[in-house]
């Protein structure tokens, strides 16, 4: 397995997370939207939103009250950077270089993937989100 099976766009069919006890949830909703490319290059960039966020009432991205503010963030995740495959580890590395959540920026985010024709799947590490350590599940199709 090489760079060459990922690169391409990548749909978001669904976002979930997995707590320790089991529970499954969608925290952007089941109709989460996102979108994952990988270029022969190396790049790669990831979005990944809940559908439903309000708009903010000025019109102007840089305006928003602090409840605005809050959720367009708290409802969208991106970031950009490099990307290697450890073909034995079956675990995709993001080093990350720029990100809305600025604690991401300088990491590499290591995901453990699964490829099967034109669906991937692409599970973290137990990380912190919502105040609860949690595993996140992305699953994509090839677009």
């Amino acid at each position: 397995m090489s760079k060459d099976d990922f690169v391409g766009t990548w749909k978001l069919v669904s976002f979930e997370l997995r707590l320790s006890d089991g529970e499954t949830t969608s925290p952007f909703g089941k109709d989460a939207g996102g979108v994952l490319i990988y270029d022969a290059r190396g790049n790669f960039s990831v979005q990944v939103m809940r559908q439903e966020r309000p708009s903010f009432a000025s019109g102007d991205m840089q305006d928003g009250t602090d409840e605005e503010l809050r959720s367009a963030m708290g409802g969208y995740v991106a970031y950009y950077g490099t990307y290697e495959i450890d073909e034995a580890a079956r675990t995709m590395i993001h080093n990350v270089e720029g990100s809305l959540f600025p604690n991401f920026i300088g990491s590499p985010l290591t995901r453990l993937f699964e490829l099967s024709g034109d669906r991937l799947t692409l599970r973290s590490p137990p990380m912190p989100f919502g105040g609860r350590d949690v595993r996140t599940v992305l699953t994509l199709q090839r677009a």
